[in-house]
């Protein structure tokens, strides 16, 4: 499951990214500065690293997606790494990658105590600076606490900046989905908001799955996002 992503933006497995996962769809408040560091590595001529730690739902794979639809849009090649299926691919997979604009590794605390993948990825840092090429890293915890059995690249992961991203609590998570109803040309009431979060799943991948259900919904009978036409649909 690696996606690579050519000169011309296309994938070319039949899996594809959320294209509406970018960075106008990520609410970022508390997140500013992180923002602008990604948009800052993805512009610049040198490259850069940059590493996103965090707990599940905290926004770390829309970053990623987000990050490699502006590469996408703007024909930059780029590659996805979801080292949470480590075990069904080879370390030596990562070679040449640091030809790339970009290079993404997702739950790179999947491979901790793989010697394998760890000196694999230790060369790969080492090469994607060399060449100037950028590379975004996301785990579940601070290098220094992933329990890597390499030593060099734990110190590699702390040469550069490091982003800690927070689980949403209720507020944000109703001003996440008020900003991807807008989005989608829907109005979601504060009210209807908190119903949902009230009696749907917390999980904010299962609310995505709800809003896109209320979306086609509303869409299909012309009706308002109200708390009635929620529970009708989604037999509340």
């Amino acid at each position: 499951m690696v996606l690579t992503i050519d000169n011309s933006g296309q994938l070319p497995l039949a899996i594809q990214l959320p294209d509406d996962e970018t960075f106008a769809s990520f609410y970022s408040a508390g997140n500013e500065v992180l923002v602008a560091a990604m948009k800052q590595a993805l512009n610049s001529d040198s490259g850069g690293f940059l590493y996103l730690w965090g707990p599940a739902s905290s926004g770390k794979s829309h970053l990623l997606h987000a990050a490699l639809n502006w590469c996408a849009s703007c024909h930059q090649p780029s590659s996805y790494i979801p080292l949470q299926h480590h075990a069904s691919m080879a370390p030596e997979m990562l070679e040449g990658l640091e030809n790339l604009h970009l290079v993404v590794l997702d739950n790179l605390n999947e491979i901790a105590g793989h010697e394998a993948w760890e000196q694999a990825i230790f060369d790969l840092f080492n090469r994607v600076k060399e060449q100037g090429k950028v590379l975004i890293v996301s785990a579940d915890a601070a290098a220094r606490h992933l329990q890597l059995q390499l030593p060099d690249l734990t110190s590699r992961l702390d040469w550069g900046a490091s982003y800690q991203l927070a689980a949403p609590d209720d507020d944000s998570k109703l001003a996440i989905l008020q900003l991807r109803a807008n989005m989608r040309g829907l109005v979601l009431s504060d009210e209807a908001g908190r119903f949902l979060l009230h009696r749907a799943s917390r999980n904010m991948a299962d609310l995505w799955l709800t809003l896109n259900k209320l979306d086609t919904a509303s869409m299909q009978a012309q009706r308002k996002l109200t708390v009635p036409f929620i529970k009708q649909v989604l037999g509340y």
